[in-house]
């Protein structure tokens, strides 16, 4: 019998997809962010481990376990939670790609070729951290690697605490913007915090990527969570879904064609993931970030 090694990449269909209808991001079971590229789809990447396992990390989660007990996205929503059992304690983890209320009252949004409608994406990513019960060494890094890991980031605090900090990098197209309520150092180019949750605490991180600050405290991070289920969950009732069995599959699969179309435009992305080879050393490496025609076609 041959002797396979389990490859440190995932599955591809174990990463969970999360979207604002502006840019997807891919999570892998670990908790990782391993693919997000910004401001827009078809932009360079922020975090690309699915390419390469040392480029960029973003992760908050158990400091010791990497297997969660469970994952599951919110009935209706693309809002991902995870559950971790730990030695001492349980965790529950939720992360999102805010959207919220139109916000462009006062001016008009360059990017928008379609009459606006009521929501519109954060430009955040939202995480937030609960323990139900026992005791959990939470972990929070982010490590970004600009322009496909090309650029480094640079790490600077904004504020006069621990809690807000930016990262640019040399000719990067995007700055990041963190905001967290723990204490966060820099370790090169990662910046990283851990802490002790007890039963009944909280905790969250955002990253965001524009003139919109993200949240300030839990409290703002968990509405803006909210409202992003409201959201989905909104958008998911103008749908048209049999009383059967498979009905959860098929609003799963709804949602998933909305989230790879992009708002301002109305165009569906092929795919979030780019240059993942059809076989190994091949050259057949499309990216599958832009609208195919044949590929619009079909899903229309």
């Amino acid at each position: 019998m041959q002797n396979f090694e389990r490859s440190s990449y995932p599955p591809i269909a174990e990463y969970a997809f999360l979207s604002d209808c502006e840019v997807g991001a891919l999570v892998a079971p670990s908790g990782n962010v391993e693919w997000l590229c910004l401001p827009q789809f078809d932009s360079p990447s922020v975090f690309c481990p699915i390419l390469d396992r040392d480029v960029g990390r973003f992760r908050m989660g158990p400091a010791d376990v990497g297997v969660p007990a469970a994952r599951r996205y919110l009935p209706g929503s693309m809002v991902l939670e995870t559950t971790w059992k730990t030695r001492t304690g349980w965790l529950v983890v939720r992360d999102a790609l805010a959207i919220g209320p139109w916000h462009h009252d006062t001016e008009r949004a360059h990017r928008q070729r379609r009459a606006p409608g009521d929501w519109e994406a954060d430009h955040v990513f939202v995480r937030t951290a609960r323990c139900p019960q026992g005791i959990v060494e939470l972990q929070l890094e982010c490590e970004p690697a600009f322009e496909y890991g090309l650029v480094p980031p640079e790490w600077s605090y904004t504020g006069s605490t621990y809690h807000e900090a930016r990262a640019t990098g040399r000719e990067a197209s995007v700055d990041l913007l963190l905001h967290t309520d723990l204490r966060i150092g820099f370790e090169g180019p990662r910046a990283a915090a851990r802490t002790t949750l007890r039963k009944g605490d909280t905790a969250f991180v955002a990253l965001s990527w524009s003139e919109h600050e993200g949240p300030k405290n839990f409290h703002e991070a968990f509405e803006r969570m909210d409202r992003t289920s409201a959201y989905w969950r909104e958008w998911l009732s103008h749908g048209d879904f049999p009383d059967h069995p498979w009905r959860s599959v098929l609003e799963r699969s709804a949602l998933t064609l909305k989230g790879l179309s992009y708002a301002p435009s109305g165009a569906i992305v092929s795919a979030p993931t780019t240059s993942l080879s059809r076989e190994n050393g091949g050259d057949r490496n499309y990216t599958y970030r832009y609208s195919f025609m044949r590929d619009a076609a079909f899903t229309l």
